[in-house]
């Protein structure tokens, strides 16, 4: 029962994920000027692109790993290595779009981490790095005593949650941002909802709705991988 309950929601889920990437870039490329790597506003537009590409959808798609019904069953190394190949590209991405957004703003003479978006963004991220880090020492190194494991696991899926909410709350705040400052002194300002802001505003709907499925997902008592007594789950991936 749970495989025709989940897959037709996973299949909803990864189309709204792509529907974010596919309008970032599409808001950046069509009403932003596109993309360039030369510190101008076009190098800050991966800010946006990376960040909702890497701690948001793939991010997404890391914690919903173990909630698809084929990995409760055999081995679970597969599965613990296409989460952390997914964290860690996630990672990779969001790394890339902090150095777009401080190359741009240091370029350009902006200041750095004034705003609220900034702070959970920033937030996000350190969360992000120590929950990998942790996660990496504690589930995959071969001298991870079982006691630690079993204590840090509620742990590392609380703040799995967490981090995701956060970069929500980053997400949707750093749109919002970005609109007053481009449409402020505009023919058409934002309060008029021209259709840049039309658009961008369906964009922060879309990652809302985005992430709050994933977090339903988690919180879905049917769609949680049984507990195994087995010695494979007890052991570190690289034991």
């Amino acid at each position: 029962m749970p495989t025709f309950q989940f897959l037709p929601f996973l299949a909803v889920l990864g189309t709204l994920g792509f529907l974010c990437v596919v309008f970032t870039g599409f808001w950046s490329q069509h009403w932003r000027g596109g993309f360039a790597w030369d510190g101008s506003a076009k190098m800050f537009n991966w800010h946006p692109l990376f960040m909702v590409t890497g701690m948001l959808v793939l991010y997404g798609a890391a914690v919903l790993v173990y909630r698809v019904p084929s990995s409760w069953v055999g081995p679970k190394l597969p599965w613990k290595l296409l989460h952390a190949a997914l964290t860690l590209a996630a990672f990779v991405l969001v790394v890339l779009g902090l150095v777009a957004v401080f190359g741009f703003h240091n370029a350009q003479k902006i200041p750095n981490m004034y705003s609220l978006h900034s702070w959970l963004g920033l937030a996000a991220v350190l969360l992000f790095s120590c929950q990998w880090l942790m996660g990496f020492a504690t589930f995959l190194l071969p001298w991870s005593p079982a006691w630690l494991r079993i204590i840090y696991k509620p742990v590392h899926v609380f703040f799995g949650s967490t981090i995701l909410a956060l970069a929500m709350a980053a997400s949707i705040s750093g749109i919002n941002e970005k609109l007053f400052f481009s449409l402020t002194n505009k023919t058409v300002p934002y309060t008029k909802l021209p259709p840049e802001a039309w658009f961008a505003n369906s964009l922060g709907m879309l990652i809302l709705v985005f992430g709050l499925l994933v977090l339903w997902a988690l919180a879905m008592p049917a769609w949680k991988r049984p507990e195994s007594e087995s010695l494979e789950a007890r052991q570190p991936l690289l034991h």
